[in-house]
């Protein structure tokens, strides 16, 4: 859940191997309902020879690899996630023939080009936008990099948070933008529009083919948890840049108080979005 282009002003001082650790053992998962809406729905399987863009630490490639999917994953932005993609998908590690056919590319789509094997017919970013301005920066680009790899009509799928009176988050994350300039507290936040999506795959040059919505609840066992797992999204990398960790380790705790449970869990409904494209 990162912006596809990196905040600016200076970088956050942060433990980025414990960051992407937070990320792959609390956050990922959140999104699990929406790669098995996808996958279900595009019969992903034996025949689907995947392109993960943005992959980051590879759960979604790895429910794809079970399915039986060939996959490959790019991402230029974090080596740590990268690392933690590998490790999941060491054909060395599960023996799977699926798997063994993984690749995880540090880079852009370009990099992913094998001359060798066959086209890919399913494309994925499924870093949500909708919820910073300018979160779908560059989005449009990655992809018209990445359709030269495909062949004619393949699935392109990109995803979005949903409205915000559907997504409890929407409030905390709305922390971050008035921690990163508090003299325009709504600057860095916006809510999700309609046609997101679609205007992003319109740039791209690909053809919408159906859309879906899926609810990803967010669920941690205190708020402890909620706090790494969020941070580890980098959608607070620019409050971190403007305010110490303290500051938004508590303003945070606050803004996560009204869905605590009474067992001390953390619960916050979402949905999110998808489009399928196809690509010319």
């Amino acid at each position: 859940m990162r912006p596809h282009l990196p905040h600016a002003g200076p970088a956050p001082r942060v433990d980025q191997c414990a960051r992407a650790r937070d990320w792959a053992e609390i956050q990922e998962r959140m999104l699990v309902p929406l790669y098995e809406a996808v996958h279900e729905r595009l019969d992903v399987g034996s025949g689907t020879r995947l392109l993960g863009l943005g992959c980051g630490s590879g759960l979604a490639l790895l429910m794809a690899a079970s399915r039986g999917a060939a996959v490959t994953g790019v991402d230029c932005r974090a080596p740590e996630r990268l690392a933690l993609a590998r490790e999941r998908l060491l054909p060395q590690a599960y023996g799977s023939r699926a798997r063994a056919a993984a690749r995880i590319v540090e880079g852009g789509p370009e990099d992913a080009a094998d001359p060798q094997a066959p086209a890919y017919n399913m494309v994925t970013a499924f870093e949500p936008i909708g919820c910073l301005a300018g979160d779908s920066e560059g989005l449009a680009d990655l992809l018209a990099a990445a359709t030269p790899l495909t062949e004619r009509g393949a699935a392109v799928v990109l995803a979005g948070w949903g409205p915000p009176e559907r997504c409890a988050t929407s409030s905390v994350l709305r922390v971050a933008a008035r921690l990163a300039d508090p003299l325009r507290a709504s600057a860095g936040w916006r809510p999700a529009l309609r046609d997101d999506l679609e205007e992003v795959a319109q740039r791209a040059g690909l053809r919408p083919d159906g859309s879906g919505r899926v609810a990803c609840p967010f669920g941690y066992a205190d708020t402890e948890s909620a706090v790494r797992g969020l941070k580890s999204t980098d959608l607070f990398d620019a409050a971190l840049a403007a305010a110490d960790h303290v500051q938004v380790d508590k303003e945070l705790r606050e803004a996560l108080h009204p869905y605590r449970r009474k067992d001390g869990t953390v619960w916050m409904p979402n949905v999110f979005r998808y489009l399928i494209a196809r690509t010319p």
